[in-house]
């Protein structure tokens, strides 16, 4: 049997009739009507040249027409390339130019500054894909045959292409085969419980993991259905919800929703599970979600290299900060960043990661390839973390954000955690910013309530005595909102170039 990850899925449109994606006006796409426009673009892309093992690039805003394009190019055997809404034209550049597609897709406004571009790369074809089902890909489409015969790719064959968000150099290509994804889908129906009477609400980009393959490729192999919104919007979730059963997001979704008079028991009760994912979850807001709701948000953990590694339980605690186990057939070691050295329970360390889950490697870098897997075939996910003596996993940070200051190693999620404790703080994050003493300064971003009256002083002392002298904050900066990423992530990156000089001696 072909490994495609489209002949995974494939059974789940043998329910010709059943809704595949509502749209919020009402209107449902089927799975017939599905696997037929899947077959006429599968059939489209053979028309261009497109080729099993050629990219195709694609950056368009959120339709269903978007996720035919996606199951359209497995069932061609080419790699999906979808790129973030919100790259600038020089980016564009610099991932056309580095993954050499067959085929770039654009929103009609774009196609007048991207073609030109695309072809002094020497891209074959510029195709557009509008919102509403319109645009030059689509009308390829038009006339051409349902059927297709979806090619035999290998578990070892590319499925995707994911560009990761490059905060610490150029942007890498994470390669992604038939096999992760699959693997993945599969283990998340069964560990999350979804069945075909599920209805997701669906408010994610599907240019990233979580929205495109956590949430879409789930629901397919589970023969679920999708209410498709172009976005968050807090209006048009709770108008949606009733018709859904689960609803997946990021942090801030849940922040958000929790600020909405409407969010209750009575208008959470129909929900089966909430997912939450792609940022760390406040604590506190875990605890906020459960009294709202009666709810325990379900929490888990993953990457753009591994797909999802961990999760929270089903049935059992589902512990506020923590990530849960790992997921079947993958395994997770806490190992020593400098020596590989396996480590104690409750020993925070960097995660390692070995399973069906993970990435092939880095898309033309070999090296960097070599670098980032032990000779054991453990990847390094560049995450700081511990698992206690339950076997949670729990999240201390990224090892690009250990702050090392006066010799010592200080890990932001702990003083996070003390800060964001304090009454009248929403959320915080700490950095290293360089300091001439201390090699880096513990520094604090707050972010507090409007009705708060917090100050540099206040927060320090709320601190003094529940953290070591070392770990407290040098100072304590206050704003309005913390820059975040289109996942809801927060760019320390940012915060560390804004005040970089603020220790610098006069």
């Amino acid at each position: 049997m072909s490994a495609n990850f489209f002949s995974i899925v494939e059974p789940a449109f043998a329910q010709a009739e059943r809704p595949f994606i509502e749209r919020p006006d009402g209107s449902v796409l089927t799975y017939g009507a599905a696997l037929a426009a899947t077959g006429r673009i599968a059939n489209a892309l053979a028309g261009m040249g497109v080729k099993p093992g050629d990219r195709v690039a694609v950056q368009v805003e959120k339709s269903p027409e978007a996720i035919l394009l996606y199951l359209a190019c497995c069932r061609a055997g080419a790699v999906f390339l979808p790129l973030n809404t919100a790259y600038t034209q020089a980016e564009l550049e610099y991932f056309i130019g580095d993954a050499e597609p067959t085929v770039v897709v654009c929103t009609p406004a774009r196609l007048a500054t991207i073609e030109p571009m695309a072809r002094k790369l020497g891209v074959h074809r510029v195709e557009t894909l509008g919102t509403a089902g319109d645009g030059s890909i689509m009308n390829a489409a038009t006339g051409q045959l349902d059927s297709f015969k979806t090619v035999a790719r290998s578990e070892t064959d590319l499925a995707a292409l994911l560009y990761t968000s490059g905060t610490t150099g150029r942007s890498k290509g994470a390669m992604l085969t038939h096999r992760n994804l699959s693997s993945n889908a599969l283990v998340l129906k069964d560990v999350w419980r979804f069945s075909s009477n599920d209805v997701l609400l669906h408010a994610l980009p599907i240019f990233h993991t979580h929205g495109l393959f956590v949430a879409t490729n789930t629901t397919l192999v589970a023969g679920s259905s999708m209410v498709f919104l172009p976005k968050f919007d807090p209006d048009e979730m709770f108008r949606l919800m009733p018709k859904a059963t689960v609803m997946m997001g990021v942090p801030t979704f849940y922040t958000r929703l929790l600020q909405d008079a409407r969010l209750s028991h009575e208008s959470t009760k129909h929900m089966r599970l909430f997912v939450s994912g792609s940022a760390p979850l406040l604590a506190d807001t875990h605890r906020q979600w459960h009294a709202r709701t009666g709810h325990a948000v379900l929490e888990r953990y993953g990457m753009t290299e591994t797909n999802m590694i961990t999760s929270n339980p089903y049935d059992g605690e589902r512990v506020p900060g923590a990530v849960g186990f790992p997921l079947p057939d993958v395994t997770v070691r806490i190992a020593d960043p400098e020596t590989g050295a396996l480590l104690p329970t409750d020993a925070v360390g960097m995660i390692e990661v070995k399973g069906p889950n993970v990435f092939s490697g880095y898309w033309r870098m070999p090296e960097k390839t070599k670098a980032e897997f032990r000779d054991d075939g453990f990847f390094i996910t560049g995450d700081l973390g511990k698992i206690d003596d339950k076997g949670y996993v729990h999240i201390v940070g990224r090892g690009k954000d250990l702050v090392i200051s006066g010799g010592y190693n200080v890990y932001p999620k702990e003083i996070e955690a003390e800060i964001d404790a304090i009454d009248g703080v929403v959320e915080s994050a700490v950095i290293g910013v360089p300091h001439a003493d201390f090699g880096e300064g513990v520094t604090a971003v707050v972010v507090a309530s409007p009705d708060a009256k917090l100050d540099e002083k206040a927060v320090l002392g709320a601190l003094d005595g529940r953290l070591a002298k070392y770990k407290l904050p040098k100072r304590v900066l206050f704003v309005p909102d913390l820059p975040r990423n289109t996942m809801g992530k927060v760019l320390k990156n940012e915060l560390r170039k804004t005040y970089d000089g603020l220790y610098a001696k006069s």
